[in-house]
């Protein structure tokens, strides 16, 4: 191998640092209309009529819609974990009956230009008979409509016998345990633009991010137009994160708009709208309590919790609970175990996917209680979590559970390693000690971990195509996309290394539903993994076709040739006879035609399941309560890792992510259910002056055997568990008596705890 490992630097780039990218806000046609959606101002209401009489007098505004003008359009269905019952809670395009948050669409307004439509949008009025909102999950169960109780779901995972693992515990340890609602905020704000052809019924959507090709299936079954005639467009998009793979009303209503005004139709959303109506996350409330042995065993774990949905269920079902619930055992052996997620419908923004969904909170949940034990019991928290990692011996390590359709199966690991080199890394007992010493001092500072299991390489499938051009230049093509996570540099660097080509050979597409039929998106730490090992494969029956080429030209036989350099020639004679790609490229399209090109599928049965450890030094200042964090390490088993530069960059970013959640970022509401949070001096997120400099100590001690390359994704390794080691940080900075259970950790909050513990 000559390109995996390396690190490469990011081939994307040269177009942004030219200012040449292409997000959605920078796609235009002519004669376009611009549409403005009319969002609801109450939380929750029975809907009347809209009259939108004086918007439609406004010269340049071509039409105003409402649920009656699209009473054809079913609600959005389900991606993921669609449980009985749930598809009751789906939302409509456009509010039916009853508006369900502050921001559920009720009508939209198409107009010549995008300020003539905002203006026509405000003089929109609706009849909204207000009702009272229902604001926590945990309470009294609310009504979504008169008769139908705001309960989406109730998923359970369970396995052993807790009976007798709390009939044999010495100690019983509870928590009761809080994550805050959060979102992923990306850069760009979500946007689209569709058009049509009505000379072959064509329409396309630009502006699609993440999951192009599932989200074409569901938009043309929606608005029952023929697959095939409809295509969807990835272009540069700033930022991903979970939120921007969702099929929102938005998407499918310029879809509809601009087949029936045969326009093109183009929808932008401002930065308040991307706040109060794009989806939530996170926020989950946990009852969890563990049965212990004396030597801090943990014999079985029992969890309840309760999710605040939101007014409606998005695409992903119920995903996010399931995941919660299926993975909050991590890395230790707990016997027996039974978690119950309750979906509960709030008032509130809908709730989706947000990196690492499940896995952040679970990782709390799971981090906390494990220092709660170790409190209890009187031992040092690592040493706890040693007692009852999963042993290297056990792998892989069947958890008897499931998620999103796959059993989980911890497919390799060397957890007490990790553990033993980060402590190595960090000088763990001289930085204790350290602590301690400054503690005396008068200092309020803390030193907490946690680990994590993440999940990575999702099937069930991934394709990819490789075409040799007449230019020599060879196209990776593959359904993935990208959301800035290098897919172009990895992709290249594994085409390159399968085909034996240098890497300046190689452009990639992606995101394009009319160049390749299938294709699974970029989503759950899947690229590398899937369409990684897909081009993996292509890239080595390409170097078959490629010599068997070449050898039909030179006149000898296929296995005695070799590629280097992007020449081919003989084994045994590199300087004797030989050809350029581009000589190859250009005699076997005269000859044929067509381009030379190799497939590939990969398929796979189930997840693989990479693993770390995040570690936080943080001080908290006396005066203003402001958590300053010192130190934040992440150590993170990759299996294999194809560019670790890259890498080390998505695992900044997550970290930053994960910091926002844990003491900043959080969306809350007053009373009337009113958001409190629409703009970034209310939404607070960290800055580079509260982001310290991410250490990383990257592994790759336990490949996959999941894949030929022993790959696993690292897109959320870097998120999961850091709120929990900060929480862990912070509650050894106050004292250590397990006051942080929940997030974000606010300087007011936590003025307030250190205030009721006397410090």
């Amino acid at each position: 191998m000559t390109y995996i490992g390396k690190n490469q630097a990011r081939l994307e780039d040269e177009p942004l640092l030219r200012g040449e990218g292409r997000f959605a806000s920078d796609i235009s046609f002519p004669d376009q209309l611009h549409m403005r959606v009319v969002r609801a101002p109450v939380a929750y209401g029975r809907l009347g009529d809209i009259n939108a009489d004086h918007a439609k007098e406004i010269p340049g505004v071509f039409a105003v819609w409402t649920a009656k003008d699209v009473m054809e359009i079913g609600p959005i269905p389900f991606r993921q974990v669609n449980l009985p019952g749930m598809e009751r809670f789906a939302q409509y395009v456009l509010a039916r009956g009853y508006v369900r948050y502050v921001g559920d669409p009720m009508a939209v307004v198409f107009a010549d230009d995008p300020y003539v439509a905002e203006d026509a949008a405000d003089l929109v009025t609706a009849e909204i008979e207000v009702l009272a909102p229902c604001l926590d999950a945990t309470g009294p169960v609310g009504e979504f409509e008169p008769g139908v109780p705001a309960v989406a779901g109730v998923v359970e995972k369970k396995y052993g016998d807790l009976i007798d693992a709390f009939a044999r515990a010495e100690h019983v340890v509870k928590l009761r345990l809080k994550i805050g609602r959060h979102a992923g905020i990306p850069l760009e704000t979500r946007g689209c633009v569709a058009t049509f052809d009505p000379a072959d019924s064509m329409i396309r959507l630009y502006g699609a991010a993440k999951i192009p090709h599932k989200n074409r299936i569901t938009i043309a079954a929606m608005i029952d137009h023929p697959v095939e005639k409809i295509h969807l467009h990835e272009g540069h998009v700033g930022g991903g994160f979970g939120t921007r793979g969702e099929v929102y009303p938005e998407d499918v209503l310029v879809c509809l708009a601009a087949r029936r005004f045969k326009r093109p139709i183009k929808w932008i959303e401002d930065r308040r709208e991307n706040l109060i109506a794009a989806n939530h996350s996170r926020q989950q409330t946990h009852e969890i309590r563990a049965a212990v042995d004396g030597r801090g065993f943990i014999l079985g774990v029992d969890d309840v919790f309760w999710l605040d949905q939101g007014g409606y269920v998005r695409t992903h079902g119920g995903a996010v609970s399931e995941l919660t619930a299926a993975m909050l055992p991590g890395p230790y052996v707990w016997p027996a175990y039974r978690s119950v997620g309750h979906i509960r419908l709030t008032n509130k923004t809908p709730c989706g996917t947000y990196r690492a969904p499940g896995r952040y909170e679970g990782s709390f949940v799971r981090e906390r209680l494990m220092d709660a034990i170790a409190r209890e019991l009187g031992l040092d928290p690592v040493e706890l979590r040693r007692v009852n990692l999963i042993p290297e011996d056990s792998m892989p390590f069947d958890r008897k559970i499931d998620a999103l359709g796959t059993e989980i199966i911890l497919d390799s690991g060397k957890y007490e390693d990790l553990l033993d080199r980060l402590l190595e890394r960090v000088g763990y007992d001289r930085l204790k000690a350290e602590i301690e010493q400054r503690r005396a001092d008068g200092e309020m500072v803390g030193m907490g971990l946690a680990f994590f299991v993440e999940k990575s390489g999702l099937g069930p499938h991934d394709d990819a195509k490789l075409n040799l051009q007449a230019d020599g230049r060879v196209e990776i093509l593959t359904g993935t996309a990208s959301v800035g996570q290098g897919v172009e540099t990895v992709m290249a660097q594994i085409g390159a290394d399968a085909t034996g080509l240098p890497i300046e050979a190689f452009y990639v597409t992606h995101g394009q539903t009319d160049r390749i039929d299938h294709g699974m998106g970029a989503y759950a730490s899947r690229a590398t993994t899937m369409s990684g090992t897909a081009v993996h494969l292509a890239g080595q029956i390409f170097n078959s076709n490629l010599r068997q080429a070449a050898a039909d030209m030179l006149q000898t036989e296929a296995q005695g040739l070799t590629i280097s350099n992007g020449r081919i020639h003989r084994t045994n004679d590199e300087h004797g006879p030989a050809l350029t790609l581009a000589t190859l490229a250009g005699d076997y399209h005269k000859t044929h035609g067509a381009p030379l090109t190799a497939e590939a599928t990969f398929h796979a049965e189930r997840m693989g399941f990479p693993y770390g450890i995040h570690l936080v030094v943080a001080r908290i200042a006396p005066d203003t309560m402001e958590i300053q964090l010192e130190k934040l390490v992440i150590a993170f088993d990759v299996g294999k890792a194809i560019n670790p530069m890259l890498i080390g960059g998505q695992f900044a970013g997550a970290a930053a992510q994960g910091i926002g959640g844990a003491l900043f970022e959080e969306f809350v509401y007053d009373e009337g259910g009113q958001p409190l949070a629409t703009n970034f001096a209310d939404y607070l997120l960290p800055t580079v002056h509260e982001v310290p400099k991410v250490e990383i100590l990257l592994r790759e001690d336990a490949p996959s055997p999941l894949n030929p390359l022993g790959i696993k994704g690292a897109g959320e390794g870097g998120i999961t568990g850091t709120g929990a080691a900060i929480a862990a940080a912070v509650d050894d900075a106050i004292g250590g008596g397990g006051a942080i259970d929940a997030l974000p950790i606010s300087p007011a909050r936590l003025h307030q705890l250190i205030e009721k513990l006397g410090r």
